[in-house]
This record gives C-alpha cells, structure tokens and sequence, in this order.
C-alpha cells in the first residue's frame, strides 16, 4: 500500500468510517483521487465501501488473510513484542491461527529452548528453521485462505498436551466479555487451546472491539493476560480486572519496551 492508504487505513481503525470529503480535505487532495484509493482498499477487501466514505468490515464475513496481516500492523508488532516478553526461554506453547499470533511467533525467535506447538503453518514454517526450537504442528484440514489448521482432528490433537503457555487471537471482542470468531472450526481448536494450558495470552489490537463475530470462543474470564495495543472500553476493562486478568496496553511504548 501507498503511504496515503496507509493512513487512511489507520484513521478508519480509529474513527471507525472515514468520508470521501473528509479525506480530502485532511490529505489535500481531489475527492477524486480519494475515491480511487477507497476504490483500491475496499477492491483489497480492507476497507467495505459505504455511502459518502468507507469503514472496517465487520459482520459474520471474515477478511482475506493478506488484508487483515495490514491492518494495525505496527500496533499487532508491538502487540507481539510485550506478549513474547511473558513467555521465558524453555516453557513450551501453543500458538493459535492469526496475524496477531503471527507477530507473537517473529518476536519469539530471539528465545530459546521452546516447544511449540501450533495449527498455523505461517508460524511452523517461520520457527522450524531455528534450531533451538522443537517444532510440533497439528493434523486435520488446512484452510486454503491462510494456512490454519482446524476441524475436529486439530482440537483432539491439542487435547494430548498441557501446556506451560498458549497465545490465542480473537476476530472480535465483545462487551460483555466475550471472545468471538468466524469458523466455528477454528473455534473449537481454540477452545481445545484454552482448556489445555496454564497460561492463556490473548493478543488483539483495539480495532477488534469495533467488529462483531457470530462464534463464541471463550469468555474474558478464561483468559490470563491480554495484550493489546489500548483497551477502547472501560467496561471490558473492568471485567479483566473482575475477572484477575493482567491488561497490558503497548500504546506509548518504545520498540525496546
């Protein structure tokens, strides 16, 4: 994407729609030129086109793999960043399907002694080459879209270990606490997940408070930590501190952070 899209993208994730006329007048430029690049993010599956301007999909559609890898890509890399900083050299973990996991996998790659076992073959592929980690990666049906695992052959197998640490993405976040997705699947590996290790490290960007999903994973509750960029709802806040939960927010911090 060009530097402008780029920051059209971020002012949708923030102000959740952006106008054609607005745009214009915030970059100095043709409403022309500015229907041409929606044209090109909404034609990417990035942004959804609505009357007057554009705003982040949400529903019971998922968005393609390569456009939700740029949304908040800079905010998923630091989100990355904290959450490995959790996990200490020799635990072994699970790592979930999802771009946000995925961040977590590269910032991983510094440690040593891990086993990790994981139903994303982006994650399997990028870790097997680093000869201190043992690699161990799930069975069953991949998903062509972006090279999850899923299916009940992939929840049965999680269901073998107990794990000192599982990191898990969600596709959104509900206000009562409710941790939703798309493919109920991916789910219930997700729940398999959940249920079979000591720590869970749920990652997501705060962009996921603005989308819905029909799937029920889990609940806040069930959760050890959650990272994230900001925590937009002071009402999901209180449920982690309810609940026990340690709420990390990387906003503000430094890359070294």
């Amino acid at each position: 994407m060009s530097e402008r899209h780029q920051r059209i993208l971020e002012l949708a994730r923030v102000r959740d729609r952006v106008t054609v006329e607005g745009l214009a007048a915030e970059f100095g430029v043709s409403v022309q030129t500015i229907r041409k690049d929606l044209n090109t993010l909404c034609d990417n599956q990035v942004l959804k086109r609505v009357h007057g301007g554009a705003e982040l999909p949400s529903g019971i559609e998922n968005l393609q793999y390569e456009a939700r890898r740029l949304i908040a890509a800079a905010e998923k890399d630091a989100i990355g960043r904290a959450a490995a900083a959790l996990i200490p050299n020799d635990a072994s973990v699970f790592i979930n399907i999802g771009t946000t996991t995925e961040a977590v996998s590269q910032a991983l790659l510094n440690h040593s002694g891990l086993m990790v076992v994981t139903n994303n073959i982006n994650v399997a592929n990028r870790m097997r080459i680093y000869p201190q980690f043992e690699v161990v990666i799930a069975g069953g049906v991949v998903r062509g879209s972006d090279g999850g695992i899923v299916g009940e052959a992939a929840a049965a197998f999680f269901s073998q270990f107990k794990v000192d640490y599982a990191v898990i993405g969600a596709s959104a976040l509900d206000q009562d606490g409710a941790l939703l997705d798309y493919d109920y699947r991916e789910v219930k590996v997700a729940q398999a997940i959940i249920a079979n290790a000591r720590h869970v490290i749920l990652v997501a960007d705060a962009s996921k408070f603005a989308r819905t999903a029909p799937v029920r994973i889990a609940r806040i509750d069930q959760i050890g930590t959650f990272v994230t960029d900001r925590c937009p709802s002071e009402r999901f806040a209180a449920l982690c501190r309810a609940a026990g939960v340690v709420l990390v927010e990387t906003e503000g911090q430094s890359p070294a952070s």
